[in-house]
């Protein structure tokens, strides 16, 4: 009669396909139970926007196959978020357990769409996400989101998260009467991006998304000396000269000690060309983490408050979803290989 050790022996042939290691050994199996034919276990992700689940799923099956008196097999299925952690580094945001840079030095190729659907993919997965506008002159998150500017400005209790969709966003522009101005200087920035990773209260987040401005300068420099960073999401068109800002901007990250999980390149179809992302990814080295094609959907949807990812149906939400599963799966790599071995 099959045992819980015989079992075991089985789950230790099945790799988490990412990781490399098997899962009993990462601590995947949780309360494994055996009664009357019926196997059960929780099987605890690093990460609900797991891309690889299904593969995980059919692995088991196959490996718990041979067991001819095991009827039935009940796998719950969960996730445990860990932290980054890198040695002696930036201080850590308070409650947050990564925090995910989106940037490139160049404007207009769609940083702030990828940031919020990236956020709203992993908060639909299950994860507790937030959404930071480190783009402290030009704050248009709340437009995105459908979140009314300047709702904040009359309050006493200073900026807070505001929920919506799902997520925790924080913005500038929750303070500041719409269409008001930001005149401030370098040094300004860097320490208002500071405030606003250091001086809110996020609770707890497995993710905050964090929308850099274009540039290399102040804002990006003050979130990679200031807070402790999980890793960087590289965002380009394929024009040629948007990579060649977006080369600068992974060049900027390699002198900050920040990883690069990979590069997405935005707008492709017949005006901005395709592929001029996805070569420079391979040139540098880098992981391409997939393309999103020029959609008046997407366009429409950030004019309209309304965010895509609610019914996950559409060509574009899967595209978005599956970038998310891309990102979080980069994420858990990279921890595991600073953390060890075991979940």
């Amino acid at each position: 009669m099959t045992d819980s050790t015989a079992v075991i022996e089985k789950l230790k042939t099945v790799q988490d396909p990412e990781l490399h290691q098997d899962i009993i050994s990462l601590n995947m199996v949780r309360d494994l139970q055996i009664s009357n034919g019926e196997l059960s276990f929780s099987l605890i992700l690093t990460t609900p926007a797991c891309p690889l689940r299904e593969t995980i799923e059919k692995d088991i099956n196959e490996a718990l196959a041979g067991l001819d008196d095991i009827q039935k097999i009940d796998i719950d299925w969960g996730a445990e978020v860990r932290a980054t952690q890198r040695g002696d580094g930036p201080e850590a945001i308070k409650g947050v357990r990564n925090v995910i840079a989106v940037a490139s030095n160049k404007g207009g190729v769609g940083k702030s769409t990828v940031s919020v659907n990236l956020a709203l993919a992993l908060a639909k997965a299950g994860a507790k996400t937030g959404i930071l506008d480190a783009d402290i002159t030009g704050p248009n998150l709340p437009t995105m989101l459908g979140i009314e500017g300047g709702l904040q400005a009359t309050g006493e209790s200073g900026l807070k998260p505001v929920e919506a969709h799902g997520l925790k966003v924080v913005s500038l522009g929750f303070v500041l009467p719409p269409g008001t101005p930001v005149v401030w200087r370098g040094p300004m920035i860097g320490s208002g991006v500071k405030q606003l990773m250091h001086d809110v209260d996020w609770g707890e987040l497995d993710y905050l998304i964090v929308d850099l401005p274009p540039g290399t300068s102040d804002a990006s420099m003050s979130m990679a000396q200031d807070a402790l960073i999980a890793g960087a999401v590289i965002v380009s068109t394929p024009a040629k000269v948007a990579v060649e800002d977006a080369q600068k901007a992974v060049g900027m990250f390699d002198r900050l000690g920040v990883p690069i999980f990979g590069v997405i390149e935005n707008m492709r179809g017949e005006i901005f060309g395709s592929g001029g992302a996805e070569d420079a990814a391979d040139d540098l080295g880098l992981e391409f983490l997939g393309a999103i094609p020029l959609d008046a959907e997407i366009r429409k949807s950030g004019d309209d408050g309304q965010p895509l990812l609610r019914e996950n149906q559409s060509q574009i939400e899967q595209v978005f979803t599956s970038l998310a599963e891309q990102v979080a799966a980069r994420c858990s790599v990279l921890q595991f290989a600073g953390e060890g071995t075991s979940i």
